[in-house]
């Protein structure tokens, strides 16, 4: 059993990383809180840069961009750190 290293994203870059995400799958801050289990603030929040995810958060991001498939892993690739 393998540990799965966590997300590393530039905070600047998090936020715009989260707006597209929202925005490919075509849902409102409100909408995409809601499908995170976070609330409306939240997203503004990070989508404006005020606030980085918790690790929590981060699984949940993740996890919606591997359900997006090659759309979501090009995405994630835009943006990750190498």
């Amino acid at each position: 059993m393998s540990i799965k290293k966590p997300l590393v994203i530039d905070q600047p870059k998090v936020g715009k990383l989260i707006r597209e995400l929202r925005l490919l799958t075509g849902l409102t801050q409100e909408q995409f809180a809601a499908v995170l289990g976070v609330t409306y603030p939240t997203v503004n929040r990070w989508e404006n840069g005020r606030a980085k995810p918790s690790p929590l958060g981060m699984q949940k991001i993740e996890q919606k961009l591997y359900e997006m498939g090659e759309q979501g892993e090009e995405l994630l690739n835009k943006y990750l750190i190498n």
